[in-house]
């Protein structure tokens, strides 16, 4: 099998690139070690805790233990399905602040700033504003990735947000816009009730088209003959074989996956390559560093009022609500139930946020276990740009063996400072009137933990990944020897090979990574086709007049 371009990784970015290169006339081969999305457990935006739980849909990846975290190993949920981790995450949509991408363009990512990628964001988007206000200036209105917001029926969201004004920080109708700073409404991928990933933006149009195909498999290697990526090879049916690209071959297997892909194909860190038996194709120490993520805990209270999520927190209720999203894709199953949201600074003298809150009017992980508590509420709440530093690594030869990822969270004294500033503020933010009528209690940290030690230990305990992996293949210039791919996304000392997924990130943006990863698939696209880059925006973001000298 050949086709001019071979893309490894059916997620974010790689449905987006298929979609593009396809309507671009070029003949496109996308190999996924994932199955169908077909099913209510992925379709269904409320559903959201089972698929990342679920080994059919998810690679089930572990950090190693984690020392600054008592030894914990966290999950690190990676999409094994088509539209990848888009198909498995909570569907929130952020593209992130304007000033995380000019930062981009200063670590050597020329052309990635947010002049440069905003004209990508809108191409890509389709939004509709749910009669909430916001920037249609800032926004787009006819691209395949539909972006809606939640009915916030529930009078704890607007709470939320109330509160939020009452301790000083501004009210913003649209964070994706102009203002990312202050509290409103959330936004998410979801259209017409059902999860909108990338695979159902995307890749399922793609595959309508005779120039665009999927081929079930596991990627093993990239095939590089006289320095030059030629092909793929995949394992399927207990078989090896090698899909061949004319053109180029583009891996966008993920954050954890497009770096171990490329150790097992030569590249990377001689020594670490050598450990384990692979011969030396080109000597790039960056592939695998430079590993980023969010880490958030969920702070909780007990309510008040039986107002919560958690009166449909057993058998009946649920299979009555997905009864109703089932067979007219309306209702609570219709929604992530993400639908208020905060962006603000933890002192002054930073110009732009650096903590994220995401409500949920019921206290519950990830995992789907509620709180003993019963009704109550929660916000997420975590810095944005930990300075901590970590990896991915082989822990074999074997590509059916998981990668070692170690992210190193919480390794430096800024890290501890931020997390605590991050809780203070929230209780603050719950203290005030808009919540008095709904606070019962604080079910945690709990009341008693007041001092650094013992907010400490909460984190050390209770602190979870958003599972916004990146960085691990990162852009930059070709002169910088950590650096693993240009501002073009091309693998440096290899020809026909880019990474395009949010491994190429040179550091973590804010919010939620999907929609940025799905950019990076829009903007390579143009890059493969030999194209012009779509003209530069000129929309200012705001900020904060007083930023220097007020925290608010």
């Amino acid at each position: 099998m050949e086709a001019d371009f071979v893309i490894v990784g059916a997620g974010s970015a790689g449905c987006a690139m298929a979609y593009r290169l396809s309507a671009a006339g070029a003949s496109v081969l996308v190999i996924e070690h994932g199955g169908s999305d077909a099913g209510p457990f992925i379709q269904m935006p409320a559903a959201l805790s089972y698929p990342m739980n679920m080994s059919r849909y998810d690679w089930g990846y572990k950090s190693e233990p984690e020392p600054h975290l008592g030894g914990r190993q966290l999950v690190c949920p990676r999409g094994k399905v088509i539209g990848g981790s888009s198909s498995i995450n909570g569907m929130v949509y952020v593209r992130g602040h304007a000033m995380d991408f000019d930062s981009w363009n200063e670590m050597g990512a020329d052309g990635w700033s947010f002049a440069d990628v905003l004209p990508y964001f809108k191409r890509m988007e389709s939004w509709h504003d749910g009669g909430h206000g916001g920037d249609p200036a800032w926004r787009g209105s006819d691209g395949p990735l539909h972006v809606t917001r939640g009915p916030r029926s529930n009078p704890l969201f607007h709470a939320f947000v109330e509160a939020g004004q009452q301790a000083g920080y501004p009210v913003t109708n649209d964070y994706n816009g102009e203002q990312q700073e202050g509290f409103g409404p959330f936004e998410q991928t979801v259209w017409k009730g059902q999860r909108w990933s990338a695979a159902n933006a995307y890749l399922k149009p793609a595959l309508k088209r005779e120039n665009c195909e999927l081929v079930r498999g596991l990627a093993t290697r990239v095939v590089i003959e006289e320095g030059r990526a030629t092909g793929v090879e995949i394992e399927r049916g207990g078989k090896r074989e090698i899909i061949r690209a004319r053109r180029e071959v583009i891996l966008a297997a993920s954050s954890i996956n497009s770096p171990k892909l490329l150790m097992l194909s030569g590249i990377g860190a001689a020594e670490h390559l050598s450990e384990h038996g692979i011969d030396v194709v080109v000597d790039r120490p960056g592939v695998g560093a430079n590993l980023q993520d969010h880490l958030e805990v969920y702070v909780q209270y007990a309510s008040k009022q039986p107002i919560t999520l958690y009166r449909y927190w057993n058998l009946f209720w649920k299979g009555l609500i997905g009864a109703q999203w089932l067979f007219t894709k309306t209702g609570l199953g219709a929604s992530n139930n993400f639908e208020s949201c905060g962006f603000i600074r933890s002192r002054e003298g930073i110009a732009y946020p650096d903590i994220q809150f995401h409500f949920l009017p019921i206290a519950v992980r990830y995992d789907g276990q509620a709180a003993a508590e019963g009704h109550g509420f929660q916000a997420h709440v975590g810095p944005m740009r930990s300075p901590s530093r970590g990896a991915v690594t082989l822990r074999s030869a074997n590509p059916k063996d998981d990668p070692r990822i170690f992210f190193n969270y919480m390794s430096t004294e800024q890290d501890w400072q931020d997390f605590r500033t991050c809780l203070r503020l929230t209780r603050e933010i719950f203290d005030q009137s808009a919540m008095a009528p709904f606070v019962k209690h604080e079910i945690q940290p709990g009341e008693a933990a007041q001092s650094d030690d013992a907010l400490d230990d909460f984190i050390r305990e209770h602190a979870e990944s958003a599972y916004h992996p990146c960085g691990t293949c990162r852009m930059g210039a070709v002169s910088d020897p950590l650096a693993v791919v240009d501002p073009q996304a091309r693998v440096i000392g290899v020809e026909g090979l880019r990474v395009a997924d949010s491994s190429i990130f040179p550091q973590i943006t804010n919010g939620n990574l999907n929609g940025p990863s799905i950019m990076v698939g829009e903007k390579v696209s143009d890059h493969l086709l030999g194209r012009d880059p779509l003209p530069r925006g000129n929309s200012q973001p705001w900020i904060h007049p007083q930023w220097q000298t007020a925290q608010r």
